[in-house]
């Protein structure tokens, strides 16, 4: 019998190819309902200069992102979207607050519901939305509307406030990632969002290796006297 695991990477994979089969599905309905087809010189012309950075970002995010979402996490975040901003804080508080790790059986699980239950959340909420702010919303969010600045700053309070209990508990590891992320963006101001987050998870993981050695080594010195 398959393992929950396996049926996840089985399910994962078959939802993902058809997520893309039907957001490829939409340009090209259009186009052959209207018959317009753009040239492949321009096309892949207007590719050339966003591929690399695309393709950069993708392979980093999935590196960065599955160990801390799990297999059904990732691929539910995946095909959803809108990872950075939501569905891994949402993994995260969730794992948090059931205090498990993210690669136990149990984070994993959690962090599946809590990412699926996310998805769901998000589309009713941006289907009321829709409905009920439609008429309003483009005086709120106007240049000169007194709301405006607010919504500049959701993803920071968000991030902020998750991330207020991770630095009181390990303030050492913040220490790193947080200097090389700013030396990053003094040399690389407009590196991407996904290709930052992989250089302050290395810098977290390389500080907490060498923290490890510090304390193990006194340990180690302090019995052997």
């Amino acid at each position: 019998m398959k393992t929950f695991t396996d049926k996840m990477h089985t399910y994962g994979r078959i939802w993902t190819v058809t997520a893309l089969a039907v957001l490829y599905a939409v340009p090209l309905v259009f186009s052959i309902y209207y018959n317009v087809f753009p040239q492949f010189s321009t096309l892949l012309k207007a590719l050339a200069a966003v591929i690399p950075i695309y393709w950069a970002t993708a392979i980093v995010e999935v590196i960065t992102y599955t160990p801390l979402l799990g297999a059904g996490g990732a691929y539910l975040s995946f095909v959803t979207g809108n990872i950075a901003n939501l569905k891994l804080p949402c993994a995260m508080n969730a794992m948090n607050s059931a205090d498990v790790k993210a690669t136990s059986e149990e984070g994993e699980l959690i962090s599946t519901i809590a990412i699926g239950t996310s998805a769901i959340t998000t589309t009713v909420i941006i289907a009321v939305g829709v409905l009920a702010f439609a008429p309003v919303l483009p005086y709120i969010t106007a240049e000169g509307s007194v709301i405006k600045p607010a919504f500049e700053y959701v993803v920071p309070a968000l991030f902020g406030a998750l991330l207020a209990s991770y630095f009181a508990k390990h303030w050492r590891l913040t220490i790193a990632p947080i200097f090389a992320g700013v030396i990053a963006y003094i040399f690389a101001p407009k590196l991407p969002v996904g290709t930052m987050i992989f250089v302050t998870i290395v810098a977290s993981l390389v500080a907490a290796g060498i923290l490890f050695k510090v304390k193990y080594s006194k340990q180690f010195a302090s019995e052997k006297e």
